[in-house]
């Protein structure tokens, strides 16, 4: 009897279709397998996730989307070249250099080395060398090479010899780059030939540690972007200044919203009008919470470790040196790095029926990482924050009612900051725990949850959470930036490490899932981001000093007084300076402050005021009971810009 053998490799594509092959395949020949064109056209792939060389071989079932030069990652593999292209330029003018690594971003390259000392005057220097590269034309060629051989090329370049190790150890191909005299230890992708690099740019020099590792040699780290066209380059530069003008961490010292002093490195202090617009986050947040049917808990930063340990935190974690962990009377205890496993036990603490379910718990809970120190940006990327997290358990034939609801409450939230949603669907990484079978039924559910809402979203493969694949919820700012903020994760497998269940209609044990979710994410995250994209321009219900009385002279102080205590509801001053009008009026506008109240005698004597908003209109003899009514209304419909005088 003749049996069929099953093909070694079934790859994947993302039209749904596959394609089987009876041994390992590289990523061009699939691309030649589905057609000649795309053969010829193919300059990577994207496999489960991971950007790779067309040589790059398949061997076993994958996911493969291939990249051409119309692809939106192609921008990316181009920006791998043109890090050669710097590294190149930088060997040609500083020929002892020690070449460490050199990959591409979301906004450009870098290129870290050793050995060279550069200040702002080579930026130029360097960046001409790097056109006339582009314009020399250079083939970029690939060549495996065998390891001994590899070493003895890399005799002097003490940072790839370490590299080098690494790449013996898991079994990678040793293969470098060349194009003209240079040749770099790299495993792609890279385009053809440095001639296709259409416009480049050197923005900054900053110093960066080898590994990342504090005890490590601080290298020298050149920062670039690259574009296949000029017009591209020019609208990313622009978008850079209009970036720097934003900068929160700029804005928030002059409006004195946060610091992030060296003693607490990674670690937001938040000043008095920073902790204003925190709590109407935090405030909006529990409503939206209450909506949704959450009730608010709130567990301990520390922890045994073996908690995490029963949760897959701790492996995942102290991996990778991000876990705060420390020995202590026998016993090992941890900072917590996400709350999940405290909810989870606030579930176990009583015994749970199908009946209970779905039971939601959210928490303004603070966690850590131990982010490395050139890693570390304002309120952006910190070692402590506080996540507006949120766990449902639920029945399996909840998940995507509960899904949908979460979903619909979220873009509603990201619609009152003006911010435009970008829903992406981040499926199984390579450092999963659990099972396969968990991960699949996992993804299917979010997917399904996504379809049937008939919400448009992107796969983004390999990049979901280590416990269970999520929905990442992006959002797009006033000057077209993306910024991951809230997500939606689903978890079949904590639920089965920490042993938590309820009671079925059948009288049975049965595993809940869990759905973790947080609607604004990391509050001080968000907060940088509301910063940059308002520009420090805030609505009325979130800035920090929604009304500022400007008297007049000396002689109107007391009227202004009086005017103040009218609205004290509202976050109010009274600018009593030794100024001039025109002077304090400027100071009103630099600070931000939504609506400036102007009075002198004539408002005395009428009772009324005189409303000037921060876009420089301003209009008299305005009631205080019909400016009250008005800011009531603003505020409770959280409405965008200050819109009195419209």
């Amino acid at each position: 009897m003749n049996h069929r053998s099953q093909p070694a490799v079934v790859v994947s594509l993302p039209d749904g279709s596959s394609r089987e092959f009876s041994r390992p395949v590289s990523v061009e020949e699939v691309a030649y397998e589905i057609g000649p064109g795309l053969g010829n056209d193919c300059v990577a792939g994207i496999v489960d996730g991971d950007l790779v060389a067309p040589e790059y071989r398949i061997e076993s079932n994958a996911n493969l989307r291939i990249v051409t030069p119309d692809s939106d990652e192609y921008v990316r593999v181009l920006r791998h070249s043109a890090a050669h292209v710097l590294a190149q330029a930088v060997l040609r003018r500083f020929p002892d250099a020690k070449l460490a690594i050199g990959p591409p971003t979301d906004d450009g390259f870098y290129y870290d080395f050793d050995g060279v000392e550069l200040d702002g005057d080579d930026l130029a220097v360097i960046e001409a060398e790097m056109r006339d590269i582009v314009v020399e034309d250079y083939d970029i060629v690939r060549e495996e090479v065998a390891p001994d051989d590899a070493r003895e090329r890399l005799a002097d370049q003490p940072y790839k010899r370490e590299l080098m190790t690494k790449i013996e150890d898991v079994g990678e191909p040793v293969s470098f780059y060349h194009q003209g005299e240079f040749e770099d230890l790299c495993a792609g992708p890279h385009v053809e030939s440095t001639g296709e690099i259409g416009a480049l740019s050197l923005l900054e020099i900053a110093g960066a540690y080898w590994r990342g590792d504090e005890d490590e040699a601080m290298l020298t780290r050149l920062y670039g972007t690259a574009f296949d066209r000029e017009a591209d380059l020019e609208e990313f530069l622009e978008r850079r200044e209009k970036a720097k003008e934003r900068d929160h961490r700029k804005i928030g010292a002059e409006m004195e919203l946060f610091s992030v002093p060296d003693h607490s490195p990674g670690c937001v202090h938040f000043h008095p009008n920073g902790m204003a617009l925190r709590r109407e986050l935090e405030e909006f947040v529990r409503e939206k919470n209450a909506e949704l049917g959450y009730e608010e808990v709130k567990t301990p930063e520390l922890n045994h470790a073996e908690l995490w340990k029963k949760s897959g935190h701790y492996e995942h974690f102290t991996e990778k040196g991000e876990m705060f962990v420390w020995e202590q009377n026998g016993h090992e205890y941890g900072l917590k790095p996400m709350n999940c496993a405290n909810h989870a036990h606030i579930y176990d603490y009583d015994r749970r029926s199908y009946r209970d379910l779905p039971l939601r718990f959210s928490e303004f809970g603070t966690c850590y990482r131990n982010e490395q120190s050139g890693e570390l940006s304002g309120m952006l990327r910190v070692r402590g924050f506080t996540q507006d997290d949120g766990h449902a358990f639920v029945r399996p034939d909840q998940i995507q009612a509960e899904i949908a609801r979460t979903l619909a409450v979220i873009r509603e939230m990201y619609a009152v900051f003006g911010l435009d949603v970008l829903l992406k669907l981040e499926t199984k990484p390579d450092d999963a725990i659990g099972d396969d079978a968990l991960w699949e039924r996992a993804r299917e559910a979010l997917r399904n949850a996504l379809d049937d809402e008939k919400l448009d979203y992107e796969v983004a493969a390999g990049e979901g959470a280590f416990y269970g694949p999520k929905i990442a919820i992006n959002a797009k700012d006033a000057i077209g930036r993306e910024w991951t903020i809230g997500t939606v994760q689903l978890d079949f497998v904590q639920p089965e490490r920490l042993g938590i269940s309820y009671i079925g209609e059948d009288n049975e044990a049965h595993r809940p899932v869990m759905i973790h979710r947080a609607l604004l994410g990391s509050l001080e995250r968000f907060m940088g981001v509301c910063i940059e994209h308002f520009a420090g321009n805030f609505p009325l219900w979130l800035a920090p000093e929604q009304i500022r009385v400007l008297p007049i002279t000396d002689d109107d102080a007391e009227y202004a007084e009086s005017v103040a205590n009218e609205f004290d509801e509202f976050r109010v001053e009274v600018d009593n300076r030794d100024w001039t009008l025109g002077k304090k009026i400027r100071a009103g506008h630099d600070d931000h402050v939504p609506y400036m109240l102007i009075v002198g005698s004539d408002e005395a004597e009428s009772g009324t005021i005189s409303v000037r908003d921060r876009k420089e209109r301003q209009h008299g003899n305005i009631e205080l009971a019909a400016f009250r009514i008005h800011l009531e209304e603003e505020c409770g419909e959280k409405r965008q810009q200050p819109d009195f005088l419209d």
